[in-house]
């Protein structure tokens, strides 16, 4: 496919504007005046554009400027910022298709998985938007004749720290509830994809929000995390990223100290038992493993099949994954694009190397050479995988499952627990009490049953452990972005 630079120019113009890139504040672009940072396709390694790195100082100015937009943005009725943001949403989805197409450029991602993505944006914001004025507090029967009611406040400004997987969407996911509750959103995108949380900024200001509402700041993280996180006026930092990066946030925000909401790394066990539909369960692992080129956090890397059936269903998995296809990101054929970026493709092919080191067997992919031609990997299955090898316990965070064999329901449960994540797993049986007792003991904030990957904004979802805490959607996320203050009034007479 040609290359998509003319395509690339285009959509930035026509979604982020002429100016020169640099960080949104206040409906204002603001170069950045450090070190050159690069856009990189990752279908061809050419570099799409470049920018200059931010400082502390507009850092600083980013956090104030959403502290004032944040008073102005509290003080709408509930009902007005929920129209606000439902226009959002609507604007969203009239720039559907340019928003798919910019995200799949910058990030790899395979078209068709981007245009459902920014789909699944617009909804987002329409879900939360339905929130805004159905979020209550409460009132409590105390003795002594005085009425006590709780109200649920907006936190001030939050800090939302965004990785380069799915741009728009992880953007959009996090930043929704915040707005929902009240509060204004610092958001920092990777500098690897800013583009089109930049676009989605644009779009706020257009859809009625007051300026420093949302606000992007771009450059690298070590120059914008300390000087936000550090800011008096941040009230809470949400990251969604690795688990090495989240624990060095998690003890920055706790100098201060303020709260953080992590979504980290994964592990996930996907569990085949002998008596599953093994069709379906074989054509489920693979989209476990691959969907998004497998950079994804709650991937179904370490598939468990119990030793019965292991040698059939593993192969039919290998023949499957050998069937995705990966190709550009703008190929209306491809199930998945390139790997993002040059740093990540060499530690997938270390981790797969570092598995056939260890006695893992290769089944069908491997190490996938380097060309300069784009980030492009194998689809890989290694099997005889041992849980105690490496490549059982590291996230690798590619298309690579390891097919690890068990015995019993109890070995299964241990296998999985086995780990120190706890994001997402499955469990494939026609058993339904053993489905039950399954979910019930494996740790994970999230598990399937004769499925995987589906998920819904409306529902809860974060892990354990070292795959972080908190809960980031659903109803219950929005308790993570208020806080309860308890009102006591004297009512009988004498009090």
């Amino acid at each position: 496919m040609e290359n998509s630079s003319s395509e690339f120019n285009s959509l930035v113009q026509s979604l982020i504007g002429a100016e020169a890139m640099g960080s949104y504040i206040a409906g204002e672009m603001v170069p950045g005046d450090g070190a050159t940072l690069s856009l990189v396709d990752p279908a061809s390694e050419q570099t799409l554009l470049q920018f200059a790195d931010t400082n502390a100082d507009v850092v600083g100015a980013a956090v104030r400027s959403c502290h004032d937009g944040q008073k102005h943005w509290a003080a709408f009725s509930a009902q007005r910022r929920g129209e606000v943001m439902a226009q959002l949403g609507k604007l969203i989805q009239r720039d559907a298709e340019p928003l798919a197409r910019l995200e799949a450029i910058t990030s790899g991602k395979a078209i068709k998985a981007a245009r459902a993505q920014v789909a699944a944006v617009a909804e987002i914001f329409r879900y939360y938007a339905g929130w805004t004025d159905k979020f209550l507090g409460n009132v409590i029967p105390v003795p002594g004749g005085q009425l006590n009611y709780t109200l649920r406040e907006p936190l001030g400004v939050v800090l939302a720290i965004t990785p380069w997987n799915s741009p728009i969407y992880l953007a959009a996911w996090n930043v929704a509830p915040a707005l929902a509750m009240g509060n204004s959103v610092l958001l920092k995108p990777s500098e690897l994809t800013p583009l089109t949380a930049l676009a989605m900024a644009r779009l706020a200001r257009e859809a009625g929000m007051p300026a420093g509402t949302l606000n992007v700041v771009n450059g690298l993280g070590k120059t914008i995390g300390d000087a936000a996180i550090s800011n008096r006026l941040v009230k809470k930092v949400v990251f969604v990223g690795s688990t090495q990066t989240g624990r060095a946030v998690n003890a920055a925000a706790a100098q201060r100290p303020i709260s953080c909401l992590l979504e980290l790394g994964g592990k996930s066990a996907n569990i085949v038992f002998d008596d599953a539909d093994l069709v379906r369960a074989a054509q489920a692992a693979v989209i476990a493993a691959c969907a998004n080129t497998g950079q994804n956090c709650a991937a179904g890397s370490r598939l468990l099949v119990q030793r019965g059936v292991y040698d059939e269903f593993v192969a039919a998995v290998g023949e499957a994954i050998a069937d995705y296809r990966i190709g550009h990101p703008l190929d209306e054929s491809a199930e998945g694009g390139p790997i993002n970026n040059r740093a990540q493709f060499d530690r997938i092919n270390r981790m797969v190397e570092m598995g056939l080191s260890e006695g893992a067997e290769l089944l069908t992919g491997g190490v996938s050479e380097a060309t300069g031609n784009g980030f492009y990997v194998k689809p890989t299955v290694l099997k005889h995988v041992r849980n105690d090898m490496r490549i059982a316990r590291e996230e690798v965070f590619g298309p690579v499952v390891v097919a690890i064999p068990f015995d019993t329901e109890a070995e299964a449960i241990a296998i999985a627990n086995d780990s120190e994540f706890g994001l997402a797993g499955a469990v494939w049986t026609r058993d339904v009490a053993r489905a039950h007792r399954v979910v019930a003991k494996v740790n994970a904030g999230l598990l399937w049953v004769n499925m995987y990957r589906d998920m819904h904004v409306a529902t809860p979802f974060g892990g354990n452990d070292s795959s972080g805490y908190g809960r980031s959607s659903g109803a219950e996320c929005l308790y993570e972005y208020t806080r309860t203050k308890s009102v006591w009034v004297p009512i009988a007479e004498g009090c």
